[in-house]
């Protein structure tokens, strides 16, 4: 066990499954089926964590049925309002709960509303802040009538609705049972911040109603794709992932393994440049949506920053990532501790195609100003010194000349050109999309007529379906057709699809099916002009999740279980991108 945590204060993890996620764009708390909020950065998505047991740490925030029941529970439609709802013994009780949206960067207001719905019941109710993953204990507590504050290492904390809790273990937590009347509700408000806090603390009724309202004009209708509820819901949950400056997080969690003592560990809570260009277009295949806006935003002010040194991620304010380091926390079961990312080192020559592949959709919807005119041509310009170096792919393994990277630059550089036809450039961009795919293919194209990984790797990958599908080569490219054909009959398994070949083993014993993959299948066989075919993919892999619908990285297809962190942005992204594409 960890130094300095206790058994008492450890919640036991579950499957990754039976978690949502309640996010306000600024930060992310993850909930768990007992009502235990199991993780909570503050104020900040990056920040240190104050609520770290799904990574074995310390600290808790639960409100829990006293006695037997059995768990279920659902999002609002078109919102991360999501109702834990247990039937017990003596009746149903719900936990109605939400970040309130949209968020403060520096205030955290987290609302809980227990709701007995048939009978009188009781619940229990634990407040144990654990600020700077576990190391800083509740300090400062006092009572002021209905209201308890305190502070837990740099934050300042206000809890509303407390007022029957009792202080324990020597003051660092409270603890307390609420008795509910049939019918009757009870709020709880937790605030957190770095600065001081405001002079009166929220009204919750007033923070439901302002959180409702945002969360319906922010998340659009939708009717126009497959399965709008389930579309909504992604949308949403990409919202939630957004902060102010328009930066989106890739995941909310960090460390969450992949594969159980495999080593594949990853902290997900910053900005990649690609998953952000992956749900720009995929909102733009659905309608000309804010989500779009925010990505066209913060990726061009990137690369005006940056131009050619444009990294692969920021932070949600456009800062650098932090270095990887280890934490004195056991980690999720089969996992370790670890924050920052070693992506701060690399080169990703595919991101620049990215951009410009948004930006060129953000333009078919008149989306474009002249600053992100100026960042197309940074990005442009950027391919046309770098294009022939090594680069680290999107799998982000070593730095090979990556044969989807250099395509997807090629495409990228095509794809503005289309949507700029009047600028200067345009026929150099062409002549150099055309340069590079024919480089690309004298030293990448398999003897059997498919795209392979690179020129000293002849295997097969997912990302090579995307040349095809965002225009490097056309649809009916015979290259394309090999490629898919190919990739189906050995990357495919019982319906599910994966990354590349790891080794000689099964698929299935070296890594999760990736989502990711089942929606470019789905994509490509609906532009192969299969569409039946495309449809069962795409619903097989919408069904790879838990009841909140939250995808994972992976999923496990052997054991029916998420893997790795959660939830992951651009698995969203492209289940709304085969909703709207697939519609038509």
């Amino acid at each position: 066990m960890t130094a300095g945590i206790s058994a008492e204060d450890q919640i036991p993890p579950q499957v990754l499954r039976e978690y949502a996620l309640l996010a306000d764009g600024e930060r992310g708390a993850v909930v768990g089926p007992r009502g235990d909020i199991v993780w909570l950065c503050a104020p900040h998505w990056d920040s240190d964590a104050v609520f770290t047991s799904l990574i074995g740490g310390p600290g808790e925030y639960t409100v829990t049925p006293t006695g037997r029941y059995v768990w279920g529970g659902y999002y609002e439609d078109g919102s991360m309002i999501w109702r834990n709802r247990w039937v017990t013994d003596y009746g149903t009780v719900e936990c109605r709960e939400a970040l309130a949206f949209p968020g403060d960067p520096h205030h955290v207001v987290l609302l809980r509303r227990i709701r007995a719905l048939e009978r009188a019941t009781t619940v229990t109710v634990s407040l144990q802040p654990r600020a700077g993953y576990g190391e800083h204990e509740l300090s400062d507590l006092h009572r002021h009538g209905s209201l308890w504050t305190g502070r837990s290492g740099g934050l300042n904390l206000r809890w509303s609705g407390g007022q029957d809790a009792r202080p324990r273990h020597g003051r660092r937590a409270l603890h307390g049972v609420l008795y509910l009347d049939a019918g009757q509700h009870h709020d709880l408000v937790l605030e957190l911040s770095d600065q001081p806090l405001p002079e009166h603390p929220v009204d919750a009724d007033a923070a439901w109603r302002a959180t409702e309202a945002a969360w319906h004009a922010a998340v659009p209708t939708l009717d126009n794709v497959l399965a709008p509820r389930n579309t909504r819901r992604s949308y949403a949950v990409l919202r939630g992932l957004t902060s102010t400056g328009g930066g989106m997080v890739a995941a909310a969690t960090t460390s969450l393994p992949e594969r159980a003592e495999a080593g594949r560990n990853y902290d997900y809570r910053y900005v990649w440049i690609r998953d952000q260009c992956y749900t720009g277009q995929a909102v733009a295949a659905a309608g000309p949506h804010p989500l779009l806006d925010d990505a066209v935003s913060f990726v061009g002010d990137r690369l005006l920053e940056h131009g050619d040194r444009l990294a692969p991620a920021y932070t949600t304010t456009g800062e650098a990532v932090p270095d990887q380091r280890h934490l004195d926390l056991p980690g999720y079961p089969g996992g370790y501790d670890i924050v920052g990312n070693w992506v701060n080192q690399q080169f990703q020559l595919d991101a620049f195609g990215e951009a410009l592949l948004l930006f060129a959709a953000a333009a078919r919807h008149d989306r474009l100003n002249t600053q992100s005119w100026r960042a197309a041509e940074a990005a442009a310009a950027a391919i046309t010194r770098r294009w022939t170096e090594p680069d680290a792919g999107i799998w982000e393994i070593d730095n090979r000349p990556w044969t989807h990277s250099r395509l997807t630059a090629a495409a990228g550089l095509r794809a503005i050109a289309a949507a700029h036809p009047a600028a200067a450039q345009g026929s150099d961009w062409l002549a150099l999309a055309d340069h590079i795919v024919a480089d690309t293919a004298a030293h990448s194209l398999h003897p059997d007529g498919y795209w392979q990984r690179s020129p000293e790797d002849p295997a097969l990958d997912a990302a090579l379906l995307l040349p095809g599908l965002r225009g490097a080569v056309p649809a009916d490219d015979p290259r394309t057709i090999a490629t898919l054909n190919a990739y189906l009959r050995e990357l495919t398994r019982d319906g599910y699809a994966y990354r590349f070949r790891q080794d000689d083993r099964p698929l299935p014993d070296a890594e999760g099916s990736f989502l990711l993959c089942g929606f470019l299948v789905a994509l490509s066989l609906d532009q192969q002009d299969q569409p039946l075919e495309a449809r069962a993919w795409y619903e097989r892999t919408r069904a790879a999740c838990g009841p909140p619908q939250l995808f994972s990285e992976e999923y496990d297809a052997q054991q029916h279980q998420m893997r790795g962190n959660l939830p992951q942005a651009f698995v969203h992204a492209l289940m709304i991108e085969a909703s709207a594409r697939l519609a038509y």
